[in-house]
């Protein structure tokens, strides 16, 4: 008897190329092979929209789709997969422009606690994409494949047949898929799985820098606009924003490392909330440098995650003195710092940027010389000042009904 002669043996730690195009986007990866598409797009791109409950097929929280098809990420190993097509539920829609299902889930109330919808999502789908008759009766067996653990299907059902039956064969494609940048826990090219500890240290430096910076090409996860007074004139600032490295230690904890010429730099910044603790290591381009205007991009990673950034600096005169320094953001994150709610995000950065202008005001005064990266911003710092902030916030408006009212 002869039996068939193992042609290649991968052992289950062993990395493994994989060319993957996710959501629109081309990703290198060197995983090792016993990792699974779920886990290859949660801890490993930071796409944390996939959902993982059984790890056995059975639950369908995991649903994605696969060249087209519905399958369950969770019983599928990334390296079987080279050369696929994935789309996942970040990809079905855009936060100002929801696909039709999530708009229908949102309007019959299917939400519910959120952990099965990505799965119900693709599902449903691809049920709609492949069988555009569907009638009513026939939805709780063909959504059986995903389970709800608040057993609340009739709402679900309910959306999936508004869906249904508003596009007939006309069900629109995924509308979030496009060349992005993903470079979530484990940069595309990475090798291993990475660690992610509540606090981390900073990863080696880059050696070189790269051509340019690319941003993606959708929406920034933020964009914050803030406008600071101070007291210092403009022609105080301009002496601190012709100063890059005096203008970085404004930044409470970063700190510039190395000048790597044609006004590119490399910096790293700690940051800390809570428990969590992190530490970016970063390059910096600098596109616009004048006595009132800095333009620049950034980039920076974290062993948990990433960030990118345009960042539009201007400063000038104010009528009685001083000058408005105001900074105009968009900020794309990935992996856990991106699990921070938007708005919670946004009060943060705002908040930086406030502790930054102070800092500017008092290094162009010449009261104070801020010192690199010695003061990360911290979560008391940071969330005590957004919380009174909103406290600020919900009093005016609740000021403003009462005199409506009257």
């Amino acid at each position: 008897m002869n039996l068939p002669q193992p042609y290649a043996r991968t052992e289950a730690d062993q990395a493994v190329e994989v060319n993957l195009t996710i959501n629109g986007t081309e990703v290198h990866l060197s995983l090792p092979a016993r990792v699974t598409l779920s886990d290859a797009l949660r801890d490993h791109l930071g796409l944390t929209g996939t959902h993982v409950g059984c790890e056995h097929g059975i639950c369908g929280m995991c649903t994605v789709l696969v060249d087209g098809d519905a399958a369950r990420a969770c019983l599928l190993f990334a390296a079987q997969l080279d050369g696929a097509e994935i789309t996942t539920v970040e990809g079905l829609g855009r936060q100002d422009e929801l696909h039709p299902l999530q708009e229908s889930f949102g309007r019959h109330h299917g939400l519910q606690c959120g952990f099965c919808t990505p799965g119900f999502l693709m599902s449903s789908y691809d049920l709609l994409t492949h069988e555009p008759g569907v009638q009513r009766d026939d939805l709780p067996a063909e959504l059986s494949g995903v389970l709800c653990r608040c057993t609340g299907y009739r709402n679900i059902i309910d959306a999936v047949d508004d869906v249904a039956q508003t596009h007939r064969g006309t069900l629109p494609a995924p509308g979030n898929c496009g060349k992005r940048a993903l470079v979530g826990r484990t940069a595309a090219a990475a090798t291993g799985p990475a660690a992610i500890s509540a606090e981390s240290t900073f990863d080696e430096e880059p050696a070189e820098r790269p051509q340019e910076i690319d941003l993606p090409a959708g929406d920034p996860t933020i964009h914050i606009e803030v406008t600071s007074r101070l007291d210092s004139n403009p022609t105080e600032v301009a002496r601190v924003f012709g100063d890059i490295r005096l203008l970085a230690r404004c930044l409470p904890g970063a700190e510039l490392t190395d000048e790597l010429g044609a006004d590119w730099y490399r910096g790293r910044a700690r940051i800390a909330l809570g428990p969590m603790r992190m530490a970016f290591n970063g390059i910096a381009h600098i596109e616009e440098q004048s006595a009132d205007r800095i333009v620049m991009k950034a980039q920076g990673k974290d062993a948990g995650g990433g960030a990118l950034a345009r960042i539009i600096m201007t400063a000038a005169a104010v009528d009685g003195g001083g000058t408005a320094l105001q900074a105009d953001a968009s900020v794309f994150l990935t992996g856990r710092i991106a699990g921070f709610g938007r708005s919670l995000a946004g009060d943060v950065s705002r908040r930086m940027f406030e502790e930054f202008a102070r800092a500017v005001d008092r290094a162009a005064s010449g009261e104070e010389e801020p010192t690199a990266g010695t003061r990360p911003p911290g979560a008391i710092s940071l969330l005590f000042g957004t919380i009174v902030d909103r406290v600020r916030q919900f009093l005016r408006r609740l000021a403003s009904g009462v005199w409506r009212r009257h």
